[in-house]
């Protein structure tokens, strides 16, 4: 099952989901573009995608996935709590885009292999998500650039805000590293991704995708160690600039990290702790606690949650956080199980990333590119088709006795 040929549609309907989760709410754009038509062309993406999924795959023929399956029981407990209208019909119409994400991944896990098929889909979409960003930021680095977000880089031709450009440019630029130092890709192609994306990433003075970008990296390369001297020699140098990096240039760092905030508000994380403490503190009944209000827009009080955790907890309860947790758990134990390979390293670095972005960032419990990263990851992990068919044991054969081998023709 799976196995063989992955068709190019295949790597049209991954830039479609692509497209989906790239959201309707952000910065200003240079040309006003109405929310009602960013979300027509991002609704219409993933009716597409699932369309195409279906296509391709006809005779409805899937993988086990327990990723997929732990996300169709998410959807299930989305439906339950959405169910009573707390956060009105809006709460239906995601749980119907959830639907349709979960179903098209059920249909793309055919050709979930643990190939680096998807890792180079991914990094081909968001590289172009990125180039729109740069495009922006030529034709109008006033509006790429703008005092409300206090400089920070914004999307100025899409509607992107600095987290977003922040993590699309550290999740391919790590993917990137990766395939370099197992030679699956050439230097200079390479430095064609890595070099603007770590220019557009310092311009959005993202610390929680730089941070998921460093430690990810280092938890995945790590995992190389052992058996790749290309990791051993770029993690040595890698620990050398650092350090130098650390005691030459600490007071710009530290002004790069604090983003000319008090320590005060740093201590807050911008006011985050605030919102979350009063979520946390608000009264909820026995059905809310377990299952939540309903899919919503992650906010509390018309502030965003931007935690996975407490946003899960909120519209899908105490269940949807323990399937979320049952989703990391499960898709780094595979990968700690799996032997060493490149493969496996990208699967660590996206499930790191995700695991450390979630504590600022919301997205683990609904359609968005947090679920895309473990999606890759889960296609990363999966066991080759070829290998599988293999495990599986031959019928054994009838013994049939000499006698009956005679032939009755004389």
């Amino acid at each position: 099952m799976g196995g063989g040929h992955t068709p190019k549609t295949v790597g049209t309907i991954w830039g479609l989901l692509v497209l989906n989760t790239l959201g309707s709410a952000g910065a200003k754009t240079i040309v006003p573009l109405p929310r009602s038509l960013i979300q027509m062309v991002t609704m219409g993406a993933l009716v597409a995608a699932f369309a195409l999924a279906l296509a391709v795959n006809l005779r409805l023929r899937i993988r086990a996935s327990a990723y997929v399956f732990l996300l169709t029981l998410l959807l299930v407990t989305s439906v339950i709590s959405s169910a009573h209208l707390e956060s009105g019909f809006g709460a239906l119409f995601r749980c119907t885009r959830l639907a349709l994400f979960v179903g098209t991944l059920w249909l793309l896990s055919r050709w979930w292999d643990g190939s680096l098929t998807f890792v180079r889909h991914h990094i081909r979409m968001y590289f172009a998500v990125l180039g729109s960003v740069a495009a922006g930021l030529v034709a109008s680095p006033g509006a790429a650039l703008p005092d409300l977000y206090g400089g920070r880089l914004v999307g100025a031709l899409w509607p992107l805000t600095p987290p977003q450009i922040g993590q699309y440019a550290a999740v391919i630029t790590g993917l990137t590293v990766l395939l370099v130092l197992g030679r699956r890709t050439d230097r200079a192609g390479a430095a064609v991704v890595i070099v603007p994306s770590l220019v557009l990433l310092a311009l959005t003075h993202t610390r929680t995708a730089t941070l998921g970008l460093f430690l990810g990296l280092a938890l995945a390369i790590g995992s190389l160690l052992l058996t790749s001297a290309a990791a051993r020699r770029f993690f040595t140098w890698a620990v050398v600039c650092a350090t130098v990096a650390a005691v030459g240039f600490a007071s710009v760092l530290q002004a790069w990290f604090l983003r000319g905030q008090s320590k005060e508000n740093f201590s807050s994380l911008t006011g985050r702790a605030k919102v979350w403490d009063a979520l946390l503190a608000a009264p909820r009944t026995t059905g809310e606690k377990w299952f939540g209000v309903g899919l919503g827009d992650k906010s509390f009080g018309g502030l965003p949650i931007d935690n996975s955790w407490l946003a899960v907890y909120n519209e899908q309860g105490l269940v949807g956080v323990t399937l979320v947790a049952a989703i990391v758990i499960v898709l780094g134990g595979v990968a700690l199980l799996r032997p060493p390979s490149l493969q496996r390293a990208c699967a660590i670095f996206l499930i790191s990333y995700c695991a450390i972005a979630s504590y600022t960032e919301a997205g683990l419990g609904d359609a968005s590119p947090y679920l895309l990263h473990l999606a890759l990851a889960a296609a990363l992990l999966a066991a080759p088709a070829t290998a599988a068919a293999r495990a599986t044991p031959d019928p054994p054969r009838r013994h049939i006795p000499r006698w009956a081998r005679r032939s009755e023709v004389p």
